[in-house]
């Protein structure tokens, strides 16, 4: 197949003028900068204090915790943030967070509440597929 015959081909391929007449792509970020940008990401003081994301519940948590009368004040949740970016700098994906009365299963590297537990949730309950627990 001949990408030349496709309508627009030329206005899909960023270029621009190079010496002689001739084109190249645009460039992109360099190669220092890609592998800088890794290796702060590899790197758990940088990669703590390059995440800003806050911590986001998912829908079945936030019934659970509509349900069970289960409320986070914003030093709670400051704490739970800090212990979710704990967590992932030392490689965790799934993590349990037990906390107060509540238990919650945290996916670290979606940064993202699954589920919330009260106390009594809480009684022979078997917890699967976690890699971590933070006792709070």
């Amino acid at each position: 197949m001949d990408l030349k015959r496709i309508q627009g081909f030329e206005n899909l391929v960023p270029t621009q003028p190079n010496v002689g007449g001739l084109t190249k792509p645009t460039q992109g970020p360099s190669f220092k900068d890609t592998l800088n940008e890794v290796q702060g990401l590899q790197n758990p003081t940088l990669a703590k204090a390059n995440s800003t994301e806050s911590l986001k519940f998912s829908n079945h948590a936030v019934e659970r915790m509509q349900t069970r009368g289960i409320r986070f004040t914003p030093e709670d949740m400051t704490r739970l943030n800090d212990a979710v970016n704990r967590a992932s700098a030392k490689g965790s994906k799934d993590s349990l967070i037990l906390m107060k009365d509540s238990a919650l299963i945290v996916s670290v590297k979606n940064k993202t509440v699954v589920t919330v537990m009260d106390k009594a949730a809480l009684k022979e309950n078997v917890f699967t597929n976690i890699d971590s627990t933070i006792v709070m």
